[in-house]
């Protein structure tokens, strides 16, 4: 295990890191790409690039750890996802492409047990630094305080200003679909 905390985002590369290493305080490199749905499926979710994986890193860096420091332990639902797995969790045919900030790693969804996933929502647009978009989905509080996630995603370095875009992906009352709408909140029947 090597320790990268120190390392500057330009300089990491893929040949340079090894599961184990650590990218931030508490993170390490096997957290940015781990998948139960693609090691169910046998898929590889390996960065294809060095730019995914600089982008992971300072996501990790700058929002992570941030969550981590104010809330404790916890592990992402998903930073990196690879074409191929974004296909298959998006039931999509083999010739899409996805454009999720997933598959640039730039992007995170996180759940913290104990806290509202509104909560901690709210907390991310209030104390992060900086963020492109802070998405409560899927949250319903009759389900429980941990219903749902928050899909926190930020731009590299050097790629343009984040949008500081604040959404929720919710159950439109008229139609039953899942629309987003602008601004933090709840499904409500």
């Amino acid at each position: 295990m090597t320790d990268h905390t120190q390392t500057p985002i330009a300089d990491f590369r893929r040949d340079m890191l090894a599961p184990r290493d650590a990218v931030s305080a508490n993170f390490r490199a096997y957290e940015l790409t781990r998948s139960e749905l693609a090691e169910r499926r046998s898929i590889d979710n390996s960065f294809e690039t060095d730019a995914q994986l600089q982008a992971a890193v300072h996501l990790a860096r700058e929002v992570l750890q941030p969550v981590r420091d104010a809330f404790g332990a916890f592990t992402p639902n998903s930073v990196f996802r690879s074409q191929a797995l974004e296909r298959v969790l998006k039931d999509r045919p083999a010739s899409w492409i996805s454009t999720s900030q997933h598959t640039l790693g730039g992007a995170c969804d996180i759940e913290i047990p104990g806290v509202a996933t509104l909560e901690l929502a709210r907390w991310v647009v209030k104390h992060l630094g900086d963020f492109d978009q802070v998405i409560c989905e899927c949250y319903d509080p009759r389900k429980g305080p941990n219903s749902g996630w928050v899909h926190i995603s930020l731009k590299p370095p050097g790629v343009g200003a984040n949008r500081r875009v604040e959404l929720s992906y919710i159950r439109d009352p008229g139609s039953g679909r899942m629309i987003y709408v602008p601004g933090l909140r709840a499904s409500v029947a």
